[in-house]
């Protein structure tokens, strides 16, 4: 007989999701998304989000099941994503995954929601190597990672961003440039006739001097946006297509150099990228082409599995379980702003936000 089958339950932003794995295997999952109600604010609501994930939480994971053709009953482990996050939305999905291990009485696990992307790939892929890179690029992260294995391992950061993400970026100059929020896809969708080359928009921290890994986004959404605003004040006609395609380029353009030279520097042989930024088709392109030069082995998860699902969780949810890793205590909290150091996270009640709980500790000192 295998693992037992993994509820994994992700509501961190604004897709409530279910999944369900075993062994590695994917064998179900569905998403709510609350993105049109968000829309015409430009951004998510926490409120509207919250409330979005307490009416999506169970119809979701009645359709994961569902598509698993599994029942209730065969769920042997849930794991939910306690951070990072909006504080509302993770306290919904939480109290939900609660409720469902104790009714159940089965183990619950508490997982970071950035390792949740990390381990999406393995849902595709299959184990990751150990050691590969990861650059994880998100509309809150963009992160450069050492990653050996996921379950056990700590993962080491070579390099994060210092201000803005690249989805970030995205969704800033997407409104400056009047196109509809999420921004990320409209400017991918914007750029398709455009010349990337048509402006020359900075590569932020890209000099001899500067972090090799570091990430600033801040500085290009900046430019941008001054771009834009000259041909306002000289009422010309705004190129948007070139001025998305440019600035799409100038992301790909650090993300992959750093990631491609990470790689050379600490002599790995597999780049992993993931988040909901490695959905953008000129940063998979790119990232192609350069790891192709290289000798590098690309591997991007689907579309599907880019973007907030539960699936992901659950994939973390069964490394946990077939590594051994203990159990989220009964008091298990939330941490909205936690740092990715384990794929477990593991935050006690009254902790204080940023804290790492005792069920986190005894997971470091097992499985090391």
């Amino acid at each position: 007989m295998g693992s037992p089958v993994v509820l994994g339950i992700e509501s961190s932003c604004d897709e409530t999701g279910a999944g369900l794995v075993r062994d590695g295997r994917l064998l179900g999952q569905a998403v709510a998304s609350s993105m049109d109600e968000h829309a015409r604010f430009g951004g998510v609501v926490p409120e509207i989000a919250a409330r979005a994930h307490v009416s999506s939480l169970t119809p979701v994971v009645s359709r994961a099941l569902a598509e698993a053709g599994l029942r209730m009953k065969d769920i042997g482990a849930v794991a939910v994503t306690t951070g990072p996050g909006l504080s509302g939305a993770l306290q919904v999905g939480l109290a939900g995954a609660k409720g469902l291990a104790y009714a159940l009485g089965v183990p619950l696990h508490g997982v970071h929601h950035l390792a949740g992307h990390v381990a999406a790939d393995t849902l595709e892929h299959g184990p990751l190597p150990d050691p590969c890179v990861v650059l994880i690029v998100s509309g809150g992260h963009t992160s450069l990672l050492l990653v050996r294995d996921l379950a056990r391992d700590p993962i080491l950061h070579l390099g994060d961003t210092l201000d803005d993400a690249a989805g970030e970026c995205f969704d800033k100059v997407a409104r400056v440039f009047g196109l509809p929020y999420p921004g990320g896809p409209a400017i991918d969708r914007a750029a398709r006739t455009g010349d990337p080359g048509a402006v020359a928009f900075p590569r932020p921290l890209t000099g001899p001097g500067d972090a090799p890994y570091a990430f600033s986004f801040s500085g290009l959404k900046t430019a941008a946006a001054r771009w834009a605003e000259q041909h306002r004040i000289r009422r010309a006609r705004l190129p948007l297509a070139d001025g998305a395609a440019a600035l799409q380029e100038a992301v790909a353009d650090v993300l992959t150099r750093k990631a491609v030279a990470a790689c050379d520097a600490y002599g790995v042989g597999t780049l992993v990228v993931v988040g909901g930024v490695a959905a953008n088709s000129r940063v998979r392109a790119l990232a192609q082409e350069r790891c192709r030069s290289a000798g590098i082995t690309l591997r991007v998860p689907p579309l599907r599995l880019c973007t907030d699902n539960g699936a992901m969780i659950a994939a973390v949810g069964d490394l946990l379980v077939r590594a051994g890793a203990l159990p989220a205590p009964l008091d298990v909290s939330i941490d909205p702003s936690a740092p990715l150091e384990y794929a477990a996270l593991h935050p006690v009640a009254g902790s204080g936000t940023g804290a790492v709980g005792r069920a986190d500790t005894a997971v470091r000192g097992t499985l090391r």
